[in-house]
């Protein structure tokens, strides 16, 4: 009994004198981990960081016109009235003019006058060449004659004789001056025949496009003045509205107007008539107006349908920037040393190693890290300043998001200055 008794206590002291040294040892690691710094930790990761744009864009009519007669007269038929769609070359009113009439039988009249006299010149010039050729013809013989018998015709007959050659020759010289003069006059007659056909032609009152009769300023008896003069402050007949087109203006903030170009998709929808479609920039100002930080963008609209109305709202999403497959890290990584923006990372045994990166695209989260690290390598989160390079640091691994999509928003609309394009013909 007191030999197996030995035995168990000899067990017993052989168990603690192994398992001594590795308590000990337990208990120094404990210590040690217990005095490192600890620091929340995020993996590199692959994903995609995108920024998007949501404006806020207003319809407007591609052209908006006010229609003008040419000619001063009382409003005889109109033929339209507001909503109406018209074709370009369409008769939207006729102008009585009684005054122009009278002037277009008076430029016929003086044509027909103008033909006579061409006539009349013509005739001078033939009576004046048969003349002259008589003339000359006389002169010619005693000229002869004179030659082959010297004496025989006195010098005071040859003299007149070719007096009279030349004063012939002038009249033929003079009757064509007056037919180049009659023909001259029948030019001017005809042109002011012309003239006064274009303006009576102007008592047609036609649509310059196609388009919608938004406004009509006349009706039937209303005395209508031309609109020759664009000081002039006349009353238009109708204002029509180019809608078959339509122009989405949008303003781009400040910031994002480096991200747009000509060409870029675009994503719109319509809530007024539950209608989404995609559409493309095709012109902006280039320039940014200094009230509001915002440039206009324009997309234009088909609208053959006339569904979308001008002055209708929509809500318009830009993409303005997108990697995909990229490395990213959370923002809060990522410090400024001077100039160069770097991260705090940690090696396999927990030790804190300085990158200096390149960034790319940031998103509010994350950020597209183009060099400096691979997918899988840790960075420290925030308070980099606590921590130097070398140094061991007991990892809080924190799970981040890999992909991050930011969606900026666009500015107001100037509505003012929207309404002061419209009451100047819509024109940019």
């Amino acid at each position: 009994m007191r030999k197996l008794a030995f035995l168990f206590f000899s067990a017993g002291s052989a168990l603690a004198v192994l398992t001594g040294p590795i308590a000990c040892n337990s208990g120094k690691r404990d210590a040690e981990a217990a005095t490192l710094p600890s620091a929340r930790v995020a993996a590199a990761q692959r994903g995609s960081i995108a920024h998007t744009l949501s404006l806020a864009g207003q319809f407007q009519p591609y052209q908006v016109v006010d229609v003008h007669p040419k000619v001063s007269g009382f409003m005889r038929k109109i033929y339209v009235d507001i909503g109406d769609r018209v074709h370009q070359g369409q008769t939207l009113a006729e102008i009585e003019v009684p005054e122009l009439t009278a002037q277009l039988q008076g430029t016929v009249f003086q044509i027909k006058q103008a033909q006579e006299e061409m006539a009349r010149s013509q005739h001078e010039i033939a009576r004046a060449e048969a003349m002259h050729s008589a003339i000359h013809a006389d002169y010619q013989r005693l000229l002869d004659t004179s030659k082959a018998q010297p004496g025989l015709i006195a010098q005071q007959e040859l003299d007149d004789a070719q007096s009279k050659d030349l004063s012939a020759e002038a009249q033929v010289d003079a009757a064509k001056a007056a037919a180049a003069a009659a023909e001259q006059h029948a030019e001017v007659a005809h042109s002011d025949n012309q003239r006064v056909e274009a303006l009576e032609s102007y008592t047609n009152v036609t649509a310059p496009l196609d388009g919608v009769i938004i406004w009509r300023y006349a009706d039937t008896g209303a005395l209508i003045q031309s609109g020759t003069n664009s000081n002039e402050q006349d009353i238009p007949i109708v204002r029509l509205s180019q809608s078959g087109i339509l122009r989405l203006r949008m303003p781009v903030p400040e910031d994002d107007v480096q991200f747009i170009h000509e060409g870029d998709s675009i994503q719109i929808r319509v809530d007024a008539v539950n209608r989404s479609f995609t559409g493309k920039i095709v012109r902006f100002t280039r320039n940014v107006n200094y009230q509001t930080r915002t440039m206009e963008t324009e997309v234009d609209v088909d609208n053959k349908d006339l569904s979308i109305s001008p002055g209708m709202y929509a809500n318009a999403s830009l993409g303005l920037a997108r990697v995909d497959n990229a490395i990213t890290i959370p923002v809060e990584a990522l410090v400024m040393r001077g100039s160069q923006p770097a991260v705090y990372a940690l090696d396999a045994d927990n030790r804190v190693r300085i990158h200096n990166v390149e960034v790319g695209i940031r998103g509010s989260r994350l950020v597209q890290i183009k060099s400096g690290l691979e997918p899988g390598d840790r960075v420290i989160l925030g308070s980099q300043e606590q921590y130097s390079e070398g140094e061991r640091i007991d990892p809080l691994q924190t799970k981040e998001p890999a992909s991050e999509t930011v969606s900026d928003t666009g500015g107001v609309i100037d509505i003012k200055a929207q309404e002061a394009a419209q009451s100047n013909g819509g024109q940019d």
